[in-house]
């Protein structure tokens, strides 16, 4: 019983400490400027998600808490507005997008 609590203790602990870490990501895109597309902490299957509307980030989480990421709006990543380019990661400077990468 023991290995099962520490083994869900770590699960959590790893699952908080993600989130912060995407978190810094997160809230330094978007004080930059910078259109962040999904928050999500965890992989694998998404077993709870969130968008208040198309055009607003995603929120989710997945079924293995081990990671997570932030998906930012990049041309590098597929097509982007004309409207929207200026929000756009790789179309920021450079140190811009080092303040964003360091943040997490």
């Amino acid at each position: 019983m023991e290995i099962l609590n520490n083994a869900l203790f770590f699960l959590i602990a790893v699952a908080v400490l993600v989130s912060f870490h995407e978190f810094g990501h997160f809230i330094v895109a978007r004080w930059l400027g910078v259109r962040v597309l999904k928050f999500s902490v965890g992989f694998g299957k998404t077993i709870w998600r969130w968008q208040k509307s198309p055009t607003e980030t995603e929120y989710a989480v997945g079924a293995i808490p081990l990671g997570g990421y932030v998906r930012m709006l990049d041309e590098r990543e597929g097509e982007v507005a004309t409207e929207e380019r200026d929000q756009a990661f790789n179309r920021k400077s450079l140190s811009t997008r080092s303040l964003i990468v360091l943040a997490g």
